[in-house]
């Protein structure tokens, strides 16, 4: 009996431990087909770093981003991608792969990255990167490349940069670029290989967008006196593929590689390079001036009718018709681009893309927009209007000249109905005349019409001293009233004694 007990506790006890771990101490299963050691997080599997020698077989359906890099792959099969239709970015850097192969990846459609960096490949066939018609980054450097398809790249529309540096490159076509468009094309990496030959030509025909991404460096390109002159011209133009890595572009002086120079530190070696050379190597862009909030119009001239125009904005985005993103840029029927308010965003290089069975990849025409801020106009001169002003003015002063009183005395007698005279002025012979008759009358006035006053006015007759001759001049004192005469008294001058000496004081 106690046996019995023994065991049912023993069962119980059992029972609790297994009902524990199934709440507290549960450990998660692993994903539905997520392969051994990888981690799987949503959409992102990675097995970086496993040291694995083959891909693995289940591979879940739902990933999106796969890192393979890191381990010792050296054959991908082809259709292996096949379950994974929603992948984006695959990485198999470092690993051993040697050959891609037809078919790798025939089932990529969607795919965005490719990283094929540090690897053995030794070259790329016309199929081995068929089916990758989204593809927008490629990276093939730090492996064995030396030698691509002239078509190797066909079918890579979308792709906007190409990573080809730390290569065994000796040769590149940029005529075509082995099969690659320049639509999209931002960013070309071939530094860091063994570049050689370089046509001139062709390195200046291509669009300036691509010159801007454009590496050269660290190539033994050739002491060649036009490509010094391109190369000195995009160094001057600011182009950051020449500028940033000015130091380590290299030239062979004797054709040896033990005569390496750099090119923009030892200007003796292309002192003797005619600067002729470089005229017509590239053509010149066309400089625009707008104001701020006026209409452009951009014409892509090509030389042959153009099938499918294309521009490319100073933002590198592609504009096609309709236009921008933003609706401040169209794209006409013909292929011309207009721009309705130019603002300082419009600032900078456009370039234009046209293609057709009668033209080449390279033909394109660049224009450089400058937005200027619109300035004030001076007004007009108007000499009209100043030649009213100043005759009008003329006349305003000859009428105060005219008119007006001469001074604040002056006003004060013309109120006081011209009692006294601001200036003396010469008496006229009449006025004494009428002077000397009135004061030297016998006639007494009318004595009712007189009022008596209390103050005495004298007035004198004095001799003129201007060719009076002696004659009477009548003096009058300031204070005296024309209306209440009191007396008048005569003076004679020296010079008239005996004409006025016997008439001497007259009262009147």
């Amino acid at each position: 009996m106690a046996w019995l007990v023994l065991l049912g506790a023993l069962l119980c006890m059992s029972r609790v431990g297994v009902g524990s771990l199934g709440t507290e101490g549960f450990l998660p299963s692993m994903p539905h087909n997520c392969p051994y050691k990888c981690v799987c997080a949503a959409d992102l599997l990675s097995c970086a770093g496993l040291g694995l020698q083959d891909v693995p077989a289940a591979l879940p359906a739902a990933a999106a981003d796969l890192d393979l890099s890191h381990n010792a792959l050296q054959r991908l099969r082809p259709g292996w991608l096949a379950p994974l239709s929603r992948l984006r970015a695959l990485r198999l850097g470092h690993n051993e792969l040697d050959v891609l192969g037809r078919g790798v990846f025939t089932n990529a459609s969607a795919l965005r990255l490719l990283d094929l960096s540090s690897n053995a490949l030794r070259a790329l066939g016309r199929h081995d990167l068929d089916g990758l018609g989204a593809l927008e980054r490629l990276l093939l450097f730090n492996n064995r490349l030396a030698h691509l398809d002239v078509h190797a790249f066909r079918g890579l529309g979308a792709l906007s940069r190409l990573y080809l540096g730390c290569n065994e490159l000796s040769s590149f076509s940029f005529d075509h670029l082995h099969g690659l468009g320049t639509t999209h094309l931002r960013t070309l990496d071939l530094s860091s290989n063994r570049l050689g030959r370089i046509p001139v030509a062709h390195l200046a025909a291509l669009p300036a967008f691509l010159k801007n991404g454009l590496y050269l460096h660290n190539n033994p390109l050739p002491c060649d006196c036009r490509l010094y002159h391109l190369l000195r011209r995009w160094q001057q133009r600011g182009l950051s593929a020449v500028s940033d890595f000015a130091r380590e572009y290299m030239c062979l002086a004797f054709k040896v590689p033990a005569s390496r120079v750099r090119f923009f530190e030892h200007s003796r070696i292309f002192q003797n390079c005619s600067t002729a050379l470089a005229r017509g190597l590239e053509r010149p862009e066309e400089q625009l001036h707008v104001q701020m909030g006026r209409s452009l119009t951009l014409r892509c001239n090509t030389s042959a009718p153009a099938v499918r125009v294309a521009w490319v904005s100073p933002q590198h985005e592609l504009l096609v018709a309709p236009g921008s993103r933003d609706g401040s840029i169209s794209v006409l029927a013909d292929g011309s681009l207009a721009i309705s308010n130019a603002q300082p965003q419009h600032e900078g290089v456009f370039v234009c893309l046209a293609s057709g069975p009668r033209l080449h990849h390279n033909q394109t025409h660049e224009y450089n927009v400058s937005v200027h801020f619109p300035h004030p106009e001076p007004e007009a001169f108007n000499t009209g209007f100043t030649t009213l002003l100043g005759c009008a003015v003329g006349l305003v002063l000859v009428l105060l000249y005219l008119f007006a009183p001469p001074c604040p005395g002056c006003r004060r007698c013309y109120r006081r109905t011209c009692r006294c005279r601001c200036w003396p002025r010469a008496p006229s012979p009449l006025r004494e005349l009428s002077a000397q008759s009135s004061v030297l009358s016998t006639t007494p006035p009318d004595v009712l019409s007189r009022k008596a006053s209390v103050h005495k006015h004298v007035v004198f007759l004095e001799p003129g001293r201007r060719g009076l001759n002696g004659r009477v001049q009548l003096a009058v004192a300031e204070d005296f009233d024309l209306y209440n005469p009191v007396g008048l008294r005569l003076k004679a001058g020296s010079e008239s004694a005996s004409s006025t000496g016997s008439e001497g004081l007259v009262m009147t």
